[in-house]
């Protein structure tokens, strides 16, 4: 049951932002701080993810509890039992849907998904850019052995071209 009037539930509802959200903009000051520049909000990408670098083909989404269904298990349970409950279940299963549909496109394009909890960013913003920044460094990794096999092979054609 809710505890609100129609009229507080929809206000309250209404200031719920798609953009720029508390813990969107907690993590990029923390990743700016360390000097980790990237895009917000790329709607080149599918998903249109929170926060991309593009550098490092990095896609990062900054999902909330309740609208991406964090323990949902026992979330669906508390749901059954509130107003409007078809709405919120059918609702939240899209998103849990759509959320690893977008994964699965990104991963299928060579990017590196990372999805963060909006509790796990406001309690530890730190360890959050941590695992941002080993993901730079696997990529960073990749992209020098990927030169290194690159110049082998020129140099096996230079070899079969030599006289």
């Amino acid at each position: 049951m809710d505890d609100l009037t129609k009229e507080q539930r929809h206000r309250a509802m209404s200031h719920i932002k798609a953009t720029d959200t508390k813990i969107e903009v907690l993590l990029r000051k923390h990743l700016w701080k360390k000097g980790i520049r990237y895009r917000k909000n790329y709607a080149l990408l599918p998903g249109k993810p929170d926060i991309v670098i593009s550098k490092y083909r990095i896609a990062i989404f900054c999902d909330s509890e309740f609208f991406h269904g964090k323990d949902w298990g026992h979330l669906k349970e508390h749901l059954k039992s509130s107003t409007n409950s078809a709405y919120w279940l059918k609702k939240i299963q899209r998103n849990i849907d759509r959320d690893m549909e977008i994964t699965k496109q990104l991963y299928s394009l060579g990017w590196t998904v990372i999805r963060f909890w909006g509790k796990d960013i406001i309690q530890n913003p730190e360890q959050c850019v941590q695992t941002i920044e080993d993901a730079i460094l696997e990529q960073k990794i990749q992209q020098i052995e990927s030169r290194q096999k690159l110049l082998y092979l020129l140099n096996a054609v230079l070899v079969i071209l030599a006289p």
